[in-house]
């Protein structure tokens, strides 16, 4: 699926990874209004044999305040984290049975995860910047899906997570088009038929911050196809 090329092409070649890193949050953030970022996201999630779940997203990332509210079929569900605070809901109401907690995962737990999952995946490649982030020094070139891309590695200190990631970053403009991650062994090691790739197309211009119009998301082993968020 991946071609690693050992020559790298024109200027790139001496560019170092934090240096790519700048200018690819330079494409995407070129107002540097990450850490200020306040807006709100509408997000469509399309996933094989089941309903799509419609997703509204606040995040206000200065005040430390998140907010998302997804429907599917009938039910709703609403998660709030902030500085000192959450919020869960199930229908419209925080009077749920624990059955419905356990079945549906209405906790702060759950609340605290949707929040890093989302900062993290919309705020990217900035998010590469935040502590316990470990990039690595080695910049390679990789073919992937036909085309040549500029790569990053990033590990994580034990407390923020044991996945490895991959970031591709176009090598004219430092858009980040892909990227992947895989799990990783009781020794650190990539385990190679694990994780996933995420191929992203498309911008919106949301609080001055280009961000992927759609991810699509597929298995690392297979190619199996995921699901595609959609932001609107």
């Amino acid at each position: 699926m991946i071609t690693v090329l050992l020559v790298f092409a024109g200027c790139n070649k001496a560019l170092t990874a934090d240096q790519i890193l700048q200018k690819s949050i330079e494409y995407h953030d070129p107002e540097d209004r990450w850490l200020l970022f306040s807006d709100s996201l509408r997000i469509t999630l399309e996933s094989p044999n089941v309903p799509n779940r419609l997703s509204t997203i606040y995040m206000d990332n200065k005040a430390g305040v998140f907010y998302v509210k997804a429907a599917r079929d009938s039910n709703i569900v609403e998660y709030g984290v902030g500085k000192a605070s959450c919020l869960v809901k199930w229908n419209g109401s925080s009077d749920f049975s624990l059955a419905e907690a356990e079945e549906h995962g209405l906790n702060c737990e759950r609340a605290k995860m949707y929040r890093n999952y989302y900062t993290y995946l919309y705020g990217l490649p900035m998010k590469l910047k935040d502590s316990g982030t470990l990039l690595n020094k080695e910049v390679e070139s990789k073919t992937f899906k036909g085309k040549e891309y500029l790569v990053l590695r990033a590990d994580y200190d034990a407390e923020v997570g044991t996945d490895i990631w991959y970031f591709y970053f176009d090598p004219q403009s430092y858009a980040m088009e892909v990227y992947q991650f895989y799990r990783s062994d009781e020794n650190g090691q990539i385990k190679e038929d694990t994780g996933e790739y995420i191929l992203l197309s498309g911008e919106a211009e949301v609080g001055k911050i280009r961000m992927p119009k759609t991810r699509a998301w597929y298995y690392n082993k297979d190619d199996k196809y995921l699901g595609t968020d959609i932001l609107k």
